[in-house]
């Protein structure tokens, strides 16, 4: 859990105007043990460094007990069980790379999160989101293969890509709450449409041994960033993609239990809520919360993390880095990029340049805080982690 005080809660909660206006972006040369080259565009006192290469759709990190990172690998983009759990081994942190990758669980059914948990026994756990289910084991410090069975704790629809009436949202997320909770996001199974189970478009709520499962939070079209930071559950929210090139928003809120954020009867744009004419129901939008922060359509938010260290250098500092994975149609353009968002300011630029004319140079998926002025963020279209830190 991270520790929150009173500065914290009035950043997050509150909007601010001390920060300076979008910084100025230098090209940055990207040299790729492939051959591939390009550049990224991010300010200039920061540098970044291909940490970890050769992965394929590398997709979200967690830190084990022992202090080693993991991250998961969906393979591709179809339906499969090709997926993988890496750790992220042996870090130098003068050269900003990773010299061992090390295939921790193979063989996984698009696993897209990964996270773990400490009981009050002191028992690690690791908790393994896959399409058709949530497992957890047993984890001891230091293994670098499961050495527990695993236990079942959910089951979630996979009918993938042939399902029946869409086939959408293959990725489920998991977050560890600081309130002692379990958290896991469950996409809708199409772009628009009255579902038929319940657990779709969700985010569940549930004890650590999995019992006393609920719907914490409903009407989400597919909350793919999921991420406890202080005293509040964060998510990142994909609108709907029949409304046309510039609307609905993608949104970000801060959760609250048993609430219901609209999808597929209402729809966010410019940061207010409107009703879809295609989905009418009869309780209408007016109980449906506005987004926290939103983001252009189609520009796919996913994961994301909050810079409020004292030392944070003020570029970043109070904001949350937010990865816009990207409009699928790359003609659309929308996103590729990693943004500064603070509550009720305009979204600022970090880092562009995943997309150039028709050439995509990546997709950002994941950011994870090392420190006060350093990340990792992952790139799930080149297969790439990156470790980016503020210069000396």
């Amino acid at each position: 859990m991270i520790k929150i005080g009173s500065i914290l809660l009035i950043s997050l909660m509150c909007s601010t105007s001390i920060f300076a206006e979008q910084p100025k972006l230098v090209p940055h040369p990207i040299h790729l043990k492939n051959g591939q080259q390009f550049s990224l565009n991010l300010p200039a006192n920061y540098e970044i460094i291909p940490a970890a290469e050769g992965l394929k759709r590398v997709r979200f990190f967690a830190k084990s007990p022992d202090g080693r990172m993991f991250v998961t690998d969906m393979y591709d983009l179809s339906d499969n069980n090709k997926g993988s759990i890496y750790i992220l081994d042996e870090w130098n942190p003068q050269t900003g790379k990773f010299s061992k990758i090390t295939p921790y669980l193979t063989g996984l059914k698009n696993p897209n999160s990964v996270q773990f948990y400490t009981d009050a026994g002191g028992q690690d756990w690791i908790y393994i989101a896959e399409t058709h289910q949530l497992t957890r084991r047993k984890f001891t410090q230091g293994e670098i293969k499961p050495s527990a069975k695993s236990e079942v704790l959910a089951t979630f629809p996979d009918y993938g890509l042939s399902y029946k009436y869409g086939g959408w949202h293959l990725t489920r997320t998991i977050a560890v709450g600081g309130n002692g909770k379990i958290y896991v996001s469950v996409g809708s199974s199409c772009n628009a449409c009255v579902e038929k189970e319940q657990v779709r478009a969700t985010v569940l709520e549930m004890n650590p041994d999995g019992s006393e499962q609920k719907i914490y939070a409903s009407g989400l079209r597919n909350a793919v960033g999921l991420k406890w930071i202080g005293n509040f559950l964060f998510a990142t929210n994909q609108g709907s993609d029949h409304l046309g090139k510039n609307k609905p928003d993608e949104t970000f809120y801060a959760l609250k239990a048993n609430t219901d954020y609209g999808w597929p009867s209402c729809y966010s744009a410019g940061g207010k809520v409107f009703a879809d004419p295609k989905f009418k129901r009869a309780s209408g939008c007016k109980n449906v919360p506005s987004p926290y922060a939103y983001f252009p359509s189609h520009s796919s938010a996913l994961g994301f993390d909050y810079f409020d260290d004292p030392n944070t250098d003020d570029t970043i500092k109070n904001a949350f880095l937010v990865a816009l994975h990207g409009s699928t149609d790359a003609k659309i353009g929308h996103g590729y990029k990693i943004v500064m968002m603070r509550k009720g300011q305009k979204l600022e630029t970090f880092m562009d340049g995943f997309l150039v004319g028709k050439k995509v140079n990546g997709r950002p998926a994941d950011i994870y805080k090392i420190d006060a002025n350093s990340f990792y963020f992952s790139d799930d279209r080149g297969g790439v982690v990156y470790y980016v830190r503020k210069k000396d």
